[in-house]
C-alpha cells in the first residue's frame, strides 16, 4: 500500500504531532469524555460521529470511518434512490483537524473537532486522496492556492446571519409565533429576548466567536448577532458553530432556531450578507474573549489582525483600488452562478420575489445601493447580498475565491456602479439585469459557468446538481395552499 497520498501527507504534516499532543493535554485538563468528529455536507449540514476521548490519539492518526454518502445527508430522491451514491459505496476517512478542538459549553464532558475527508486507503481509484465532496476541505485548498497564486493575497469575510426564534403553537409555526414583534432595532423588543441572545453570545465566546453586536430585525422573532470578521475558513467554521449553538439554545427553551431563508411572506427574510475584503500580510492573534484557561485549542480564538487592505483606496472616496475593481469584476461576471450557491434552495427565491423588503434583485454593483446584489457598504469592503442563512458558507466562499481569481487574472472591469433603485426600474418596465429569480434558472446559470463549477471539483458538481434538481422536482410535485386558494373554484 502506497504511503504517498494526500492522507499520509496530512497526517505527517510538520507540527501536527505536537497539535495532537496539545489536544490530549486539553482533554485531560478539561475532563472531556467524548468527542464529536464532524464534517460538512454539501448543503452545510453538520455530519459525523462521536467517540470516547480516550481513543483520541488513534483517531487523530487513522481518522474516523464514515460512509461516503454522508455528504449528501443520506437523502433519497423522490424515486427512493440515494442521491449521489448507492448503498454499496465505500467508507471515507474523516481526519480531525486538531486545531479546531473545543469543548461544548452546554455539556463540558463533550468536545468537537472539524474533520477533513479523504478517500479510503482501499479505494480502487483514489486511495488516500482528498475527497472532493468535502466542501470544507475544498475551501482549505482553494484558499491556499489563491494565496500562492497572488503573492499572499487572501480573503477576509464577515457574515450577517439573520434568523428567527419561533414558538411552535399546537405543532404549527405562524408569523405571530416569533418571540419578538417585527420592530427593527427596537431595544424594548431586543430586551424581551435578552435571555436568548445572551445565552447564545456566552456559548459563542466559549467556542471562539468574538461577538461584536446584535439587534432585533424586521420579522417576528428575527435577531441578528454578529461576530468579528476573519479569514475565510475560520469564518465559515464559526458560522457552522453559530448555527449549532442557536439550535442547542432552542432545544433547551422549547423554541425553533429558524435559519430558513423565507419562512413568511410579507416579512423580511433571513439573509446572510457576506462582507468581503482582500488583504496581504497580517498576523494570527489570540483574542481575549474568555477569561482564564481556554476551553479548547487556542487557534479557535485566533483572528487575523493587521496587514494591508488591498480593496480600500487610501486616496479617499468609495471606489476601490484597481485590484478591488478586478475583484468586483470577477464577482459580477459570475454573479448568477454565485447566486445559485448562496441562495441554494427553492425557498431562497421567495426572498427575492417579495419586493420592497431589502432583498436584492439587480445583477450589478452599487455604492450603498441595497437593490444591487453587490454593494459597496463601506470604502474598505463589498457586500455580496444574494446569500441567505441556509447557505453552505464553505462552498460559497470557495466559489467566491474562484470568481475573484478570475477577475484578478483577467483584469475584469465591473463597469460603472448602478445608482438607480433596480427594483423600481424593473417594476416600471425599465431595462435592468436581474439575478436568477428561481432555483431552476440559478441551476442553469451554474451549469454554464465553468469557473464557479471549478469550486465543485470532480463529481461534486454532478452530485450537487442532482441533489438540487431533485429538490426542484419535489417542489413541482407538491400541491400547496396557494394552488388550492387560486384554483379550487376557478371554473366554470
Amino acid at each position: 500500500m502506497t504511503t504517498d497520498t494526500d492522507y499520509h501527507r496530512e497526517v505527517d504534516a510538520p507540527g501536527r504531532a505536537e497539535l495532537v499532543e496539545r489536544v490530549r493535554k486539553k482533554i485531560d485538563a478539561l475532563g472531556v469524555d467524548y468527542i464529536y468528529y464532524q464534517y460538512i455536507s454539501i448543503t452545510g449540514r453538520v455530519m459525523g460521529k462521536a467517540a470516547p476521548a480516550r481513543h483520541w490519539e488513534t483517531q487523530a492518526r487513522k481518522g474516523v470511518q464514515t460512509w461516503m454518502g454522508g455528504v449528501t445527508n443520506v437523502l433519497p430522491d423522490f424515486k427512493g434512490n440515494l442521491i449521489g451514491f448507492d448503498s454499496n459505496a465505500m467508507e471515507c476517512i474523516a481526519l480531525p483537524d486538531p486545531d479546531t478542538f473545543v469543548q461544548l459549553p452546554w455539556d463540558k464532558r463533550v468536545a468537537r473537532v472539524f474533520c477533513t475527508l479523504f478517500y479510503s486507503l482501499e479505494d480502487p481509484n483514489f486511495p488516500g486522496q482528498y475527497y472532493e465532496y468535502d466542501t470544507r476541505g475544498n475551501l482549505k485548498r482553494f484558499d491556499r492556492e489563491f494565496r500562492e497564486a497572488h503573492n499572499g493575497l487572501h480573503l477576509r469575510v464577515g457574515l450577517e446571519p439573520e434568523m428567527l426564534w419561533l414558538k411552535p403553537e399546537a405543532g404549527e409555526v405562524r408569523p405571530y409565533s416569533g418571540v419578538t414583534e417585527p420592530l427593527a432595532y427596537h431595544i424594548g423588543q431586543f430586551e424581551s429576548a435578552r435571555d436568548i441572545w445572551m445565552q447564545v453570545s456566552d456559548y459563542a465566546r466559549a467556542m471562539g466567536l468574538d461577538m461584536i453586536q446584535g439587534d432585533c430585525e424586521d420579522a417576528p422573532g428575527q435577531i441578528e448577532l454578529n461576530y468579528q470578521f476573519d479569514d475565510a475558513l475560520p469564518t465559515c467554521d464559526r458560522m457552522t458553530t453559530y448555527r449549532q449553538i442557536c439550535a442547542e439554545v432552542a432545544r433547551q427553551r422549547g423554541l425553533i432556531a429558524c435559519f430558513m431563508a423565507k419562512p413568511f411572506m410579507g416579512y423580511a427574510a433571513n439573509g446572510c450578507h457576506h462582507n468581503c475584503s482582500i488583504w496581504t500580510g497580517g498576523e494570527r492573534e489570540v483574542q481575549d474573549i474568555v477569561p482564564g484557561e481556554l476551553p479548547g485549542m487556542e487557534e479557535n480564538w485566533m483572528y487575523s489582525k493587521g496587514g494591508v487592505n488591498e480593496f480600500e483606496n487610501t486616496e479617499g472616496g468609495w471606489l476601490p483600488t484597481e485590484l478591488g475593481h478586478h475583484v468586483l469584476g470577477g464577482s459580477l461576471k459570475h454573479i448568477n452562478a454565485l447566486t445559485c450557491i448562496g441562495a441554494s434552495t427553492v425557498n431562497s427565491y421567495r426572498r427575492f420575489n417579495d419586493y420592497g423588503l431589502w432583498a436584492p434583485i439587480g445583477a450589478n454593483w452599487g455604492l450603498q445601493n441595497r437593490s444591487c446584489t453587490v454593494r459597496i457598504s463601506s470604502p474598505d469592503r463589498f457586500e455580496f447580498r444574494a446569500v441567505d442563512s441556509m447557505v453552505n458558507p464553505h462552498l460559497f466562499c470557495g466559489a467566491l475565491l474562484k470568481a475573484m481569481d478570475d477577475g484578478i487574472r483577467n483584469k475584469i472591469d465591473p463597469g460603472a456602479p448602478e445608482s438607480r433603485n433596480v427594483t423600481e426600474v424593473w417594476q416600471s418596465g425599465g431595462e435592468v439585469n436581474l439575478i436568477p429569480l428561481n432555483l431552476r434558472d440559478a441551476l442553469d446559470a451554474l451549469k454554464e459557468d465553468e469557473v464557479i463549477r471549478s469550486a465543485l471539483p470532480g463529481r461534486l458538481y454532478e452530485v450537487f446538481d442532482e441533489y438540487k434538481q431533485d429538490e426542484w422536482t419535489r417542489f413541482l410535485r407538491e400541491v400547496t395552499n396557494w394552488d388550492v386558494e387560486q384554483y379550487l373554484h376557478c371554473v366554470p
